[in-house]
């Protein structure tokens, strides 16, 4: 059920949704399939039916109780097929033994077909990704498709065949902001077109589409496409933000598509799950380079349950994907990713003081980020979710304003972090990077960079096209980490025979400021994630250096506690609160000290086991919304004897009213009454002229006790909630019906633990400030009237010939029709609403809650 409270009053009709039109359809076409009347059907081919119905509504709900049950029935009702035709002919023959096998490794199949077309996607958008990105700057004139790494192949410092696109700074910087700005504007208009959802990163998303929460189109074959060509064209306009994030979208999408073609995992939502959390896996093992990293990623921060088999099953993704990869070998390096490095020099204990100040603004840093970014989120949708195109193209080419005058901000990400990475040493430089005289200037390029960096992470994380936030913010701690290592090598340098520095040889260099940008990269990135584990490995993984565990380890564990002192959760954990998804973290812990009973809804909509008409029925399912209904024995005693799903009751009446001449008045039971005849929709029923219909129309009953759960899970109204918050995290049941002593009490939801979470957290803490509304409609006052300036200022300078109108004009409306716009963070003011799943949706996407 989606209501909070609910009488058995009726309300007001609503249109029946795209699901519940689709069942008397999909119902003829199973029922006529083999041009007869299914006869003498089973209990195993009556859940195949329902569930290629519920396939048919894309995964309308998910459950992993009844899914688990469903593939238990369809593994016995396999072996009984077997011993069947064993007995009857001796042996199984060679085609029984083939499809056994076939779907004992369907699993395997489909692994290594995702992890192929996962590395196989990485490999190309890497390659697409770079040229892109330097065709900004200039072009090769021996083949106009190879970048300045291939046209410049084994020198560093250039080459003659490479060209920029003018000797004059100032026509290379118009260049610069025209490509940058088409690009942007190229990727926007493409996801508002064809995939909205294709839009930001993804990974809040898929963390609660894992755990059950489904959203119809965001795994989809569009999303993946439009992802595809988006996202090299979102990293080359020069926005701050990341490819690795979405990544782990595209991948997924990938697993999703390829596994709907197999029939184990079309039947059942619990198995999709497996493969998406290997798919999350290999989408972050091709981005970093990192197998291992990316299982720990999917265990970290993806999975709310990582069975052993998951965790095989990941590995083995992410394996085939980085395998796939570095066949590929996109760089011609052999390397999987652009800033891999390698570290000959070991680090001294007295640079512990520094890792730990590095590991402080690593937690600084993504408490900063996400305060802010919310904000800017928020900013967002309530004023430019109608210019979603214009704001995206315009972020673009204020960064690259800002951006051109600064080199380190001025070319990619990932080839500005494998610059701060490296050594200096053998003639390894950029710029001016290693030379001694140039040092300060250095130091506030870098301190410059920092900080504009991390205003365009805030401002553009969220923008309506693909946006990743890993390694903008790696890039931000690679450029402090830097400044950091080159202030200490200062130091030493300024007093070479201090004590402190009494570990360090003489005429050897003892301060490598390269590792200490790869230090800030790490906690930066574990600072906005809130990762710990998977980051170290991750780090290990890019640098293949056991001697740089430790110090990973010390920054990673110091910015993790300064991150928990300005709250819980990273960026992705943030961004599922603001939109408002039903989803328990299983790192949270809570002391309510209040039963269930405070928690759940006490207003229920059952059915009496007897007593409605199919007529009473259908009015209740088009009226409202609920995703099913307890069955009690009678309307006063309230036994409880079940439970029953929409789409299951939709499908009994729909098929009894197909297979037999049964009337509306036709009395419907939910148990077995005593001394009387039912017509059981499973079989054909007995012959009825239709001169007799209306004369039989009142003695006619059916059975829908087939159709019930006679088990659902039960609570008693004294369990503590936390108890019941652990059963939905752990079991995964769409309800907890609650019931004493047998009599049914109410019902409790992943959405009702929810709401009386953020009320608790609400009176413990006021997180809403009525100043931050002033303050954006001052900013929203101020944007308007510089929009109206500019556009007087064209129309004046065109002679009227370009108008580009004021505020209200439609020619800067490019609204997305993207869902996630229409939801609300829960704020301590607010009504604490959470998604519900049962909006309707014009654009055609519908979102639909684990309930």
């Amino acid at each position: 059920m989606t209501s909070r409270s609910s009488a058995t009053t009726a309300q007001n009709p609503r249109r029946p949704s795209l699901p519940e039109r689709a069942i008397s359809r999909r119902l003829s076409q199973l029922s006529t399939r083999t041009g007869e009347a299914p006869t003498g059907t089973t209990e195993h081919d009556l859940t195949e039916e329902i569930e290629e119905i519920k396939r048919y509504e894309d995964f309308t709900t998910i459950d992993w109780v009844q899914d688990a049950a469903r593939e238990q029935l369809r593994r016995r009702a396999r072996r009984q097929q077997n011993a069947g035709e064993f007995e009857s002919k001796g042996r199984l023959g060679w085609r029984r033994r083939f499809e056994d096998i076939y779907d004992a490794g369907q699993a395997w199949i489909v692994v290594t077909l995702v992890g192929a077309a996962i590395g196989l996607n990485a490999g190309f958008l890497n390659i697409i990704t770079e040229w892109l990105s330097d065709i900004k700057l200039g072009y090769c004139t021996t083949a106009f498709y190879l970048n300045e790494n291939f046209c410049c192949w084994g020198d560093e410092k250039g080459c003659p065949e490479w060209h920029r696109w003018s000797s004059f700074w100032i026509f290379n910087y118009f260049l610069y902001f025209t490509f940058s700005t088409i690009f942007a504007l190229a990727a926007a208009s493409l996801v508002k077109a064809f995939a909205p959802y294709a839009a930001g990163s993804g990974i809040s998303e898929i963390k609660c589409i894992i755990a059950g929460f489904v959203m119809k189109g965001f795994l989809g074959f569009w999303t993946l496409l439009i992802k595809s060509i988006c996202l090299p064209l979102a990293i080359a306009s020069g926005l701050s933000v990341g490819k690795e994030g979405p990544s782990v979208h595209y991948a997924v999408c990938t697993g999703n598509v390829i596994s709907r073609f197999f029939g184990k995992y079309k039947r059942n939502a619990a198995k999709t799950r497996e493969i998406l959390s290997a798919c999350a896996a290999a989408g972050v093992a091709v981005a970093f380079g990192s197998p291992i990293g990316g299982v720990l990623f999917s265990l970290e921060e993806m999975s709310s349950s990582f069975p052993l088999k998951t965790m095989w099953r990941s590995y083995f993704c992410a394996l085939v994907a980085t395998a796939v990869l570095a066949a590929m070998n996109p760089f011609w390096t052999g390397q999987l990713v652009m800033f891999e490095v390698r570290y000959d020099r070991s680090w001294h204990f007295f640079e512990i003081i520094f890792f730990i100040f590095i590991g402080i603004f690593g937690g600084l840093y993504g408490a900063f980020v996400m305060k802010w970014n919310l904000r800017a989120q928020a900013f967002r949708k309530k004023y430019l979710t109608k210019y979603a195109i214009l704001e995206a193209t315009l972020l673009a080419a204020a960064t690259a304003i800002l951006c051109f005058p600064n080199k380190f901000l001025r070319i990619d990400m990932t080839e500005s972090m494998e610059i701060l990475f490296l050594e200096c040493e053998a003639g390894r430089d950029y710029d001016g990077l290693c030379e001694v005289n140039n040092r300060w200037r250095l130091i506030l390029s870098l301190a410059f960079a920092t900080i504009m960096r991390t205003f365009l992470v805030i401002i553009s994380y969220g923008c309506k096209v693909p946006a990743g936030i890993f390694v903008p913010s790696m890039a931000v701690g690679a450029s402090f980490g830097r400044m950091v290592g080159i202030l200490v090598q200062a130091l030493h340098e300024a007093f070479p025979h201090a004590k402190f520095f009494a570990a360090c040889q003489p005429d050897v260099a003892c301060i490598t400021p390269g590792t200490y940008a790869f230090l800030g990269a790490a906690a930066a990135l574990s600072g906005i994630m809130h990762i710990t584990v998977s980051v170290v490995v991750i780090m290990f993984e890019l640098t293949g250096a056991l001697t740089y565990i430790l110090p990973t380890m010390i920054v990673v564990g110091v910015t993790k506690a300064v991150s928990d002192r300005f709250g819980k959760g990273g960026i992705a954990d943030r961004m599922i609160w603001f939109n408002g998804f039903p989803f328990l973290d299983n790192k949270e812990e809570h002391t309510f000290g209040v039963p269930v009973s405070q928690v759940m809804t006490s207003e229920v909509t059952w059915l009496p086991s007897s007593g409605l008409t199919v007529k009473t029925l259908e009015q209740l399912l088009s009226q409202t919304k609920y995703q099913g209904f307890p069955v009690v024995e009678d309307r006063s005693s309230r036994i409880l004897l079940g439970y029953i799903g929409r789409t299951e009751l939709r499908y009994a009446i729909d098929r009894t009213k197909k297979e037999g001449f049964v009337s509306s008045n036709a009395k419907c039971f939910f148990g077995q009454p005593p001394s009387i005849s039912l017509q059981t929709p499973s079989t054909a029923a007995p012959p009825v002229t239709f001169d007799a219909i209306e004369n039989a129309s009142g003695q006619q009953s059916v059975d829908f006790s087939r159709f019930i759960d006679p088990t659902p899970l039960t609570v008693h109204p004294r369990i503590p909630l936390e108890t019941v918050m652990e059963l939905f995290k752990k079991l995964g049941p769409r309800i907890i019906l609650v019931e004493y002593r047998g009599r049914l009490s109410g019902l409790v939801t992943v959405k009702d633990c929810l709401k009386y979470q953020f009320k608790v957290e609400a009176q413990e803490t006021s997180t809403h400030d009525p100043v931050v509304d002033i303050r954006q409609e001052k900013l929203w006052d101020l944007i308007n009237r510089a929009a109206d300036w500019v556009a007087d200022k064209v129309l004046s300078v065109s002679g009227g010939r370009i108008k580009l109108g004021g505020r209200s004009s439609s020619f800067m409306d490019s609204r997305m029709d993207d869902p996630r716009d229409q939801l609300s963070p829960i704020l301590a003011s607010s009504r604490h609403d959470i998604l519900e799943g049962t909006e309707e949706i014009d654009s055609g996407v519908e979102l639909q809650a684990r309930r």
